[in-house]
This record gives structure tokens, sequence and C-alpha cells, in this order.
């Protein structure tokens, strides 16, 4: 489809360039629906001449003289006609002759000479009427999209110099504090400054249960500020704001095809010469069997053959069903990057899912602290290093240690994938992170620590082993009823993660996940899923981390926790879960099935209806009339039905 004037989209992919021969490259979205009437004057003026010459005929019995009859049928044919004559004219010019505009083109013509002139002019103008609700069906659809989402404001207040200045969002500069009021929409991401605050998440998570944050927590474009006024400081330019990547990442899914509507393209190739030969053969054929062949009668059943094979019907409602099977997604916090990806998650077969931020909260606190040091020396020295970090763990760290700890110099941080920090602390090297990080560098420790449950983070220090710290996380209240549901759908929940095995276990007993893997580097856990590939399975990986994103790469479906999750996981995957809540794995997947069960009715539907009107016309039972009402009947039926996808509610 072209019609994209009212949703800007970015620029072709290859395999969008390689369209299939059904081109609707209309104008008719150009225009609101308010306007419809003023701006398709010929095609209403088209359809009064008919309407006014079927009135004098047939219900006044008037009979025009067949002179002003032809200047009437004529003048309504060009009026209505012209857009589709001038796109045959034009793809016939380029080699293209085996397309809808061509198979419309010859079948009115030859009812104009066969002497059927009303009924080659009601072809065309029910043809005309039915391409434009079918183009303003999917315009509406993808403006519905990205309506769900586009709700960046137009204007921000910052500060600067003491004063207030209204300006656009893009002219605020990283660093710059903006003023937010009551019931306005944030406009940029950032940090607030204000001490506390309360927001609407909706428009980025699909929950409308109001979120608090405190100073220093990050807040992002698209939320509503519910109460005060507040300040905050901007982190993101406008352009790279979490929702403007959001409604990027949205805009860019209609372009990824499905693989069904990839079969339809191609189908529509070979379909509409195969259709158009077929209908030469009803015209030709019968004068070599039938002895009272009449080239007359059996050129109008050809007619009615090419009418009713047109694919508008299958072209158009296709990709009209996964566009609503997208706005389905994100309306329920749910960012689908491609139709394909819908296709997807009906065809798993396992969920394979890390631990922390993804079936767990992330949301750590610090349980118990050992040290042969000074405690507060070493939660300082450990809260320093930590602050390098945005794993949900060192936050946890940094804030037990955020009331009493004191500033030291740290240099030279690395994190060490899997395993933890590494950094020098006021000129000391510090290593904080699991025991396979002291092992990494030959640092001893006591043997009774690889028996504690909790995750733990050891620390050494010059090289010495100086103690621990043990952190408790919860598990997600959806977790367990999610881990059940995709039971109940035959699919599998496998668990991998970095963290202790003992720690994993004891997580999978909790959710009755009967296989989970625990002490993963990044590099295993694209192992094991590599495994269930060359098993056959299906797989969907969910993540949050950075070391999350080779493995949310591989999957067949790459599913990221949006909230909590870094943006290379957001980036990587194929599907965003704004909300962090794990039952939107199985919503994902009913999204998915509901949208295909859709798209194959119309399938069936479109087929259906076109191969029994064209084996009747071809038997001279069906007509041009039944034949046009027919072919724009069922693409409207398939249209109402892709509508159904849109305003679905599931439980």
């Amino acid at each position: 489809m072209k019609n994209t004037d009212s949703v800007p989209l970015p620029q072709q992919t290859p395999e969008k360039a390689n369209k299939p021969t059904h081109d609707h490259e209309h104008n008719h979205s150009k225009a609101p629906e308010e306007s419809l009437l003023k701006i398709y004057w010929r095609l209403w003026l088209s359809l009064a001449i008919l309407m006014g010459f079927l009135l004098l005929t047939f219900v006044l019995s008037y009979e025009l003289s067949q002179s002003v009859e032809i200047g009437l049928m004529a003048a309504a044919y060009l009026l209505a006609g012209y857009p589709t004559l001038e796109r045959a004219f034009r793809s016939i010019k380029r080699g293209d002759f085996f397309n809808e505009f061509t198979l419309m083109s010859i079948a009115t013509l030859g009812a104009f000479y066969i002497g059927e002139y009303s009924e080659g002019v009601a072809v065309m103008v029910f043809y005309e009427i039915g391409e434009l609700f079918q183009s303003l069906a999917v315009n509406r659809s993808k403006r519905s999209i990205k309506a769900l989402l586009d709700i960046r404001p137009d204007s921000v207040t910052v500060v600067r110099n003491g004063n207030h200045q209204v300006i656009h969002p893009s002219d605020v500069a990283v660093g710059e504090t903006i003023m937010v009021k009551a019931g306005e929409k944030i406009a940029l991401d950032g940090a607030l400054l204000t001490e506390k605050a309360t927001f609407n998440t909706s428009a980025l998570t699909g929950e409308f249960r109001p979120a608090t944050k405190r100073a220093g927590d990050a807040v992002l474009a698209g939320m509503i500020n519910l109460e005060t006024v507040i300040k905050m400081q901007v982190s993101t330019a406008f352009k790279d704001s979490k929702l403007s990547r959001i409604l990027s990442m949205v805009q860019d899914a209609t372009a990824r095809k499905a693989p069904t509507q990839l079969f339809i393209s191609r189908f529509a190739k070979v379909y509409t010469p195969i259709v158009f030969f077929l209908a030469l053969s009803v015209i030709l054929l019968p004068f070599f069997f039938v002895d009272t062949y009449q080239f007359r009668e059996w050129l109008y059943r050809g007619m009615v053959f090419l009418v009713i094979a047109c694919p508008c019907a299958l072209t158009v409602s296709i990709p009209l069903g996964y566009f609503g099977g997208i706005g389905l997604a994100s309306r329920h916090g749910i960012l689908v990057k491609g139709a394909n990806f819908l296709d997807v998650m009906t065809e798993l077969t396992t969920v394979v899912s890390d631990k922390t931020g993804t079936l767990t909260k992330g949301v750590f606190k610090v349980q118990e602290i050992k040290t042969s040091l000074d405690e507060q020396e070493f939660i300082d020295t450990v809260a320093a290093l930590e602050k390098s970090s945005t794993h949900p763990i060192a936050k946890a760290i940094v804030e037990y240690a955020h009331e009493k700890t004191q500033t030291h110099n740290v240099e030279r941080v690395e994190e060490i994938a899997g395993q933890g920090l590494k950094g020098i602390v006021a000129g000391k090297t510090v290593l904080c992170g699991n025991l396979k990080l002291l092992q990494k560098f030959n640092i001893t420790y006591p043997t009774e620590l690889e028996r504690i449950v909790d995750t733990i983070v050891a620390v050494g220090i010059d090289n010495q082993y100086v103690g621990y710290l043990t952190i408790a996380d919860e598990v997600k209240e959806d977790a367990l009823k999610t881990v059940a549901d995709l039971k109940k759908l035959g699919i599998e929940t496998i668990m991998l993660s970095g963290d202790k095995a003992a720690v994993v276990q004891k997580i999978a007993n909790q959710l009755h996940i009967s296989t989970a893997y625990g002490d993963l580097f990044p590099e295993d856990k694209v192992q094991k899923v590599q495994e269930l590939k060359n098993a056959g399975k299906r797989i969907a990986f969910v993540g949050d981390g950075v070391n999350d994103a080779p493995v949310v790469a591989l999957a067949d479906a790459g599913i990221a926790m949006g909230g909590l999750g870094s943006d290379a996981t957001i980036e990587t995957a194929d599907i965003v879960i704004q909300n962090d809540q794990p039952s939107r794995i199985v919503t994902a997947i009913k999204i998915g099935k509901l949208t295909k069960q859709v798209v194959w009715q119309n399938i069936i539907l479109a087929m259906g209806v076109k191969i029994a009107v064209m084996a009747l016309g071809a038997g001279g039972v069906a007509n041009l009339w039944e034949a046009v009402f027919a072919d724009v009947g069922v693409a409207l039926l398939a249209i109402l039905n892709a509508y159904r996808i849109q305003s679905k509610t599931l439980s």
C-alpha cells in the first residue's frame, strides 16, 4: 500500500521495494473524511448520473435515445473511471499488463463494446467507491496506531536564567531544567528534581495506575504529571527520547510484512495473469464446443469473470488486519516491531526468560553485610564503585548506602559481563560481583559463600577478599500466572540467568518452572537458546539487561521489558513490553492468534465468494451487476472483519 500520506513512514525497506503487482497508488487518503464530497465530486457526479439514468429507465420506464444514453454513460464512465484508466495506461507503458487496473479497464470497456453501457459504468463507479473505502480504512488504521502513542506536546516551559520560556521541545538542550504543570504531558526524558510527584504512565505502559516518582528518578516523555508543578532535568534530546523511539518503532512496524502478506503479494502476481487468461478462455474456447456460440454472450461472461476476479479484497484487508493487531498490542502496552512477529508469536513452543527484572521485580534490598573491614568503610567503597552501574543490584547497594556514604574518587571502571565491576576506588583496585569474578582474578574466599542461597555480591580489594553483601529480590505478582497460562497454551517456560544456580532454582520452584539454569555468562545463554533452536523449537526470549541483547537478537521473537530494560535490549528486541509485566507475553500471543485468525477468515471469505461468482459468471448465471456488488461487498466485509481486531477486548 502506498496510501501513507497521513502517517509519515520511513524509507522503503528492500522488502517493501519489491512491491506486488497490486499497487494501490491512489490519492484517496490525502483527503480527510469530512471533505470527501468536495474532493471526489467527479465520482459522486458519476454516481448521480448513473442513478438518475436507472431511475428514468427502470423505475419511470422513460426511454432515452441511444445517442443520449451513450453520451450520458460515456460521461459518467470517464468521470468515475479516469483514475483507473490512467493507472492502467501507465502500468501497461512500463510493461506491467496484469494488474487490477487493467482487469477493470478491459472488463468495463468490453461492457461498452457489447452495448451494456450502464453496467460498465456501474462496475467502474462501485469499484472506485470500494477502492475509496479500502484506502480510507487502511489510513484510518495507520492513524489509529500512531495516535495511540503520538502524544508528544509541541511546547515546553524551560527555566533559563531564572526566567520561564515556552519553546518547542526540540530546542531544549540536554542538562536544562524544564517545568511541567499539573495535567501537562512531559515532552522530554529526564530526572525528577522535585522531591515527589505522581504520573499517569498509560501512554507508555498501557497501565492506568498512577506511578509515584521521587527526586532523582527517571521520568519519560509521554507521562502526564498528575498533582503539582514539578521540575526536571532533561537527560535526552527530543528526537532521542524513549517515546520518540517508540513512535519510530511503531511506524516502522507497518513496513515489515508477515509471511501471510508476502504470500498474498506473490500470489497476486501469479493469480492476476491466470484469471486474465481464464477469462480469455471463457470467451474463446466455447467457439469450439458450443453449437450456438455467440461472441457477445461469451464476451459478457468473460467480463463478469474479470470483474469478480479483482484481488482487492485480499491485498487490502490482509495488511489492514495486521495493522489492527499492531494497534491492539500498542493499546496493551506491547510494541510489536513488525507484522511478521505477530505471526511468530502464534508458532512459539518455548518461552525462554531471564530472571532479574523479567520474572522478578529487579528491586533489590540489601539483606546482610559481612566484612573484615569497618562496615562503614566497606559500604562506602562498594557503593562508590556500584554508582557506575545501572544494574538493579548496583542500585540497591547505592540506595542502601545513600544516607551515610562518603565521596570517593573512582577511576577506570570496567563492567565484566555476567560477573560484576572492576575499578579504582580511592587508589585501590576494587572488585564487586559474583564469585566467578573473584575466581577470574584468582582471589580466594571462604567456601561457605558458595552455599548461600540469596544473591551475593562478593568484594575484593587489592587482590584480597574483604567481605560480601546479600541481596534479595521479589517475584513479580503476575509471574506465576504467566507460567501457568503459557503451559495451558502448550508453551514451555525455561529460565536462564547469570545469577547463582541456587537462587535461580529457588525462583524456578516458586514459579513451577521445571527447567532453569544459573551461573550463565551471556555467551552461555546464547548457546542454550541455540541448542533449543537446533532441536526444532520456536523460541521467544524475554530479557531486560544489556547482556541479554545478543540472545534477544538470536531468538525467533526477542522480547524486551521496556520499563526497566536497557536501551540496547529494547533496540534489539522484536517486541517491547512497556509495563514490564510478564503476563503481557501471553497477551501478545493471544493478539497474534486473533490477528492470524481474522486474516485467514478474510482469505477464505474472499476466495470462496470469488470462486463461486466466477463459476456463476462463466456459466452465464451471474451478471456484471452481481459481480461488482460481490467484489465490493466481499472487500467491505473483509475490512469490517479486520476492524474487529482493533476493538477487541482481551481477557
